[in-house]
């Protein structure tokens, strides 16, 4: 198994002079932390105007920064909006070059789209076209990080002419590319084209161990034909994530935050927004304090039964067993939902430092062995998978264009003088 850390930079209101400061600092010193510590990756979304939910709406800069201050840790956008009114495919294949670059050859792009009307309708992106947008988008990016010269494209959300996009990414021929999945349709278009699953909901272990298995029999069918230039066969799914010795005390520090997790992501796309008026946690205070939620956590006896509900929060023992379940049902990586609502920087470093002391060492083994098998099953698959892939041709010599100068030449006035 391996295990990542995940940002929404989420800021619940009232909002303190100087908190948006803080709230980066912290996070990049958690990835620092998570970095020291042999976690595997450090997962950044790509969110826009979504108060209190998100503040993370320059995610390639944050992993920028996070690349300068970490060494092994891979850095992954989770997602990046490649929809062209969000980020230009150039642009984008343009930052994930530069970050590859800046990081050693660590970084992973996770595409996406955005779900809620406050993104989509401030970037005038039609609902209904929103997925084949990002699809030809992400195809279109793969194609620039490996193509010299790209030779330019005319499609339904885009179009550009012959450029060579640099930089290149060190890693080749891209770095690995995932899919954000929400649903079994969703996984099963991950699949198909060959991309990793970056599962965004929180799942059972028979929903877990379906949507495995979902995902890799397609993989191993002729169904799989890749978007990019290879397959990332591969499944992470979040987690909540709290420990502590004392299980109570876990819930205490982790649950509410995550519940608050929840509770915003539904009220975004489903109810009325009033820009720079966002009332999201005091929203979710009111629904708890009304019995709805606070009725569950009211009590010492009941935490028990509140970090059951939300696998992750616990002891280190319930979260080996969380992590042997996870792996039992097919799961590559589990992304660790330590930052959300009000959940205190030193209680996530500690449940970091905890989950690194008594539940990784039992876990790094029984991952590379893992690996190696997977790998062995998996190769002839991803070769006839690859063979599938239909390669954009370049551009013969002679018709790569010349770019003519914009600069017109002079013009000398002979009559003056």
């Amino acid at each position: 198994m391996k295990f990542g850390i995940f940002y929404e930079l989420q800021l619940p209101k009232p909002w303190e002079e100087g908190a948006e400061r803080q709230l980066v600092e912290d996070a990049l010193a958690q990835v620092e932390l998570a970095d020291r510590l042999g976690l595997d990756y450090a997962w950044a979304v790509e969110h826009h105007f979504l108060e209190e939910y998100s503040h993370c709406s320059a995610s390639d800069v944050f992993l920028a920064a996070a690349a300068a201050r970490t060494k092994r840790i891979r850095l992954g956008h989770g997602i990046r909006q490649v929809i062209p009114s969000y980020n230009h495919p150039a642009r984008t294949a343009e930052a994930i070059g530069m970050l590859d670059l800046i990081s050693n050859g660590r970084a992973e792009l996770g595409i996406g789209e955005g779900a809620t009307r406050l993104e989509l309708g401030g970037f005038n992106i039609p609902a209904k076209e929103k997925r084949a947008m990002a699809l030809e988008a992400a195809g279109e990016i793969a194609n620039m990080m490996v193509m010299t010269p790209y030779p330019g494209f005319e499609g339904g959300s885009f179009k550009m002419p012959c450029r060579n996009i640099i930089p290149k990414p060190v890693q080749k021929p891209h770095p690995p590319m995932w899919m954000a999945c929400t649903n079994r349709d969703t996984i099963k278009m991950a699949a198909s084209l060959g991309l990793g699953a970056l599962a965004f909901s929180f799942l059972d272990e028979a929903e877990a161990r379906t949507w495995s298995q979902i995902y890799y029999d397609i993989i191993k069918s002729d169904a799989c034909v890749p978007l990019g230039y290879s397959v990332n066969a591969n499944i992470a799914m979040v987690s909540a994530f709290s420990l502590h010795a004392d299980a109570d005390e876990a819930a205490r520090r982790g649950q509410e935050g995550f519940e608050f997790f929840r509770f915003a992501i539904s009220g975004l796309v489903v109810n009325d927004t009033v820009p720079g008026r966002s009332r999201l946690w005091e929203e979710f205070q009111n629904e708890r304090n009304s019995g709805g939620i606070e009725a569950i956590y009211a009590s010492t006896e009941n935490l028990a039964s509140a970090f059951q509900r939300s696998p992750g929060i616990g002891t280190p023992a319930d979260f080996r067993a969380h992590v042997r379940t996870f792996a039992a049902a097919g799961v590559d990586q589990i992304i660790l939902l330590q930052q959300a609502g009000r959940n205190r920087h030193e209680h996530i470093c500690a449940s970091l430092e905890l989950l690194a002391a008594e539940v990784l060492p039992e876990c790094k083994e029984e991952a590379r062995l893992r690996e190696a098998r997977k790998a062995e099953e998996l190769a002839p698959y991803i070769a006839r998978a690859q063979a599938r892939k239909r390669v954009r041709a370049p551009l013969a010599e002679a018709d790569i264009p010349v770019v003519r100068a914009s600069v017109a030449k002079p013009v000398v006035n002979r009559s003056a003088g």
